[in-house]
């Protein structure tokens, strides 16, 4: 039996711990998570009799596992390697985030983690504090944050030659190439995955809904309900993404989070749905009118007015450009609209009192973290400055994209970051130096490499 605890910040952090092993007593080993500036978890096992030590006193690790590149090496520019003398930090578990690992065969729990420099204070470039000092502005100001993160995926299986292709079904055994957008047969031929899916995040308390086939075959999408925490939202789309990749390597299968694993196929993105409650719970955004409130279209004001200066963290990966472009589903320009997937920024339709923005420009290889913080922190900064985004696109948003809106190539987008003065506010000037130097060191690493398409286009015609 696995008992799920509230997210109730004020239960004595001990008492998790013995709650949860109380009700788990086949629970021999805990994977202690940590996400680091590029999104990817990290950590390491302990003991079940380890566990009272982790959330009475923290446990130490190398503070440079957030300054890794997305290979894994170590990144001196960050300033957490050799400088410090690759110095320990200590890591302690996020409350109500202690949860049983169903994939896993040995009986083993899970808890995400957050990272703090020895004498208490946040650690500079754990992305959980980044998120967690913007959800802080906002609440010195009277807002709360609501929110919900919703991710596509593909389910592939990887070849002998190390070649992908878009996952068999797991009943019928055939491998399809057909486009089958909302296609309910799909996910019968998947159902085995998908419901030890359900019943791992049901297990763990993650609020997982709505499941759909998406545009490209073994492409999907699972959506989040909306919280009214924001660490919480972005904590439970972790811990998704753990189980997604978890359950499918339990059935043969590799869950890709990449922006775009086929060129020919659609892109997979992280769309964050957002609106602000005021002190007594009311949405500021909430309206008659389908375009929501003056306060809504301020917000929106605020997003386009930064898109371009966080390109860098919504797409971080040199895999995520290939993603944006015309008639794909992935926006290409600043654009915003009511009812209109050709839009970066979209208020759904639906009742009044959901009214809210529909952030589509990530992928799903983003940072959650850090696409949360640049988006509240865009929120914050039209409602504060009173942004006017200009008249709603009707129609086709593609038609009417203006190009170079956005950096369109990976180096470009770094570069743009680093001279933001609004992305240096939002994640914080020390954060952003150990970001800058990561992307920096992966983008000078990916130019570097030869790939099979230069012997295909120079090896015998220069």
């Amino acid at each position: 039996m696995n008992e799920h605890l509230p997210r109730a910040r004020s239960i004595e952090p001990g008492a998790e711990a013995r709650a949860f092993l109380a009700a788990n007593p086949d629970i021999e080993a805990a994977q202690l998570v940590l996400t680091d500036a590029c999104g990817v978890g990290r950590g390491k096992n302990i003991a079940r009799e380890e566990l009272d030590a982790l959330y009475a006193t923290g446990r130490n690790v190398a503070g440079s596992i957030l300054g890794l590149d997305v290979t894994g090496e170590d990144v001196e520019g960050t300033g957490l390697v050799w400088e410090v003398g690759d110095a320990d930090q200590c890591c302690r578990p996020v409350p109500g985030s202690l949860t049983r690992a169903p994939w896993l065969t040995r009986p083993t729990a899970q808890v995400l983690g957050s990272l703090y420099e020895l004498d208490g204070s946040p650690a500079r470039a754990d992305p959980r504090h980044v998120l967690a000092r913007v959800v802080e502005r906002l609440q010195q100001r009277g807002y709360t944050a609501v929110i919900a993160v919703e991710l596509e995926f593909y389910l592939l299986n990887r070849g002998a030659d190390g070649s992908v292709q878009p996952a068999a079904g797991l009943l019928s055994h055939a491998r399809s190439q057909r486009i089958d957008a909302y296609g309910l047969g799909r996910l019968d031929d998947m159902s085995p995955f998908f419901d030890d899916l359900y019943a791992a995040t049901r297990a763990q308390g993650l609020p997982v809904r709505t499941l759909m086939s998406e545009y490209a075959p073994g492409q999907f999408e699972i959506t989040l309900e909306h919280r009214d925490d924001a660490l919480r939202a972005v904590d439970e789309a972790i811990l998704f993404k753990r189980a997604v990749r978890g359950i499918a390597a339990r059935h043969g299968c590799v869950a890709c989070f990449m922006a775009k694993p086929f060129a020919e196929r659609a892109g997979s993105g992280m769309h964050l749905h957002a609106s602000l409650t005021d002190e007594q719970g009311c949405n500021l955004f909430a309206s008659d009118d389908p375009a929501g409130t003056p306060a809504l279209r301020h917000a929106i004001g605020g997003l386009k007015a930064t898109l371009a200066d966080g390109m860098a963290v919504f797409a971080p990966n040199a895999n995520s450009y290939r993603r944006f472009r015309a008639l794909s589903y992935a926006p290409v320009a600043a654009t915003w609209g009511v009812n209109n997937r050709s839009v970066s920024l979209r208020i759904p339709a639906g009742p009044p009192s959901s009214r809210h923005v529909e952030h589509r420009v990530a992928g799903a290889d983003a940072n959650p973290y850090l696409v949360a913080a640049l988006v509240l922190a865009g929120v914050l900064k039209g409602i504060e400055e009173r942004i006017d985004p200009g008249p709603p696109v009707q129609g086709n948003g593609y038609a009417q994209a203006t190009q170079g809106e956005l950096p369109t190539q990976w180096h470009a987008a770094i570069e743009r970051a680093a001279q933001s003065a609004f992305v240096a506010a939002a994640l914080g000037p020390d954060f952003l130096k150990v970001f800058l130097a990561i992307k920096r060191q992966e983008s000078e690493k990916f130019g570097a490499l030869v790939t099979n398409r230069d012997y295909e286009w120079y090896l015998d015609t220069v």
